[in-house]
């Protein structure tokens, strides 16, 4: 049975095209597993600053912009589940100790707000807006609005602290959200300009 190729509207699927067949499937599995590595590898990595933040963010945007959204949320999900099982994947474990009940502190909104950030995206990606810059930055700010709204909200009302149960939208605007609002914008402004270029490059050297 012959395997047909679908079309190329994402940086991976540039470099693999994607085929139906089991090609497809073992395609799938091991770029999950990249996306998966590289999100770990981005919450390994600090950068310094009056608030120490890792680069997972950008990260998050890479993997959307590279392997579109199925392929983006999964590979989110497994990184989430590695966490859960206890594999130190998250950017404080250790000290701190990965497993479910990581989940309820008061990261576990932005991490859930991985896969948001990536499905959309990754969407975007998917419907050609990486070759559109204007288009596609507005997106990437999109998701990480998404993606810092998610953590806010679950910071304000759910995480587990000392106190009880969230700590008020006021303050976790302060503590979540507000002194990483810069930094953010960085990342933001890089993915922008950065993708639909590595997009464009790579699909120049291909035709070549």
């Amino acid at each position: 049975m012959s395997e047909s190729t679908v079309p190329a509207t994402n940086v991976a699927a540039l470099l693999w095209p994607a085929r139906a067949g089991r090609t497809g499937a073992t395609r799938a599995v091991l770029l999950a597993i990249a996306g998966a590595c590289l999100l770990t590898i981005a919450a390994k990595v600090q950068v310094p600053g009056p608030v120490p933040m890792t680069l997972q963010t950008l990260a998050v945007m890479a993997v959307g912009a590279a392997l579109g959204a199925r392929l983006a949320v999964a590979s989110v999900l497994l990184y989430l589940v590695q966490g859960a099982a206890g594999m130190p994947v998250f950017a404080n474990t250790p000290p701190m100790v990965p497993g479910l009940a990581y989940f309820f502190g008061p990261t576990g909104g932005f991490l859930f707000g991985f896969a948001l950030a990536a499905g959309i995206v990754g969407a975007a990606a998917d419907r050609g807006l990486i070759r559109r810059p204007l288009a596609f930055a507005a997106v990437l700010a999109t998701a990480v609005v998404a993606l810092m709204a998610a953590g806010w909200i679950w910071l304000a009302l759910i995480a587990s602290v000392a106190s009880g149960n969230g700590v008020g939208f006021a303050r976790a605007f302060q503590v979540g959200v507000q002194p990483f609002l810069l930094g953010e914008v960085i990342k933001v402004s890089i993915a922008a300009l950065s993708f639909p270029l590595i997009y464009r490059g790579i699909g120049r050297l291909i035709r070549r």
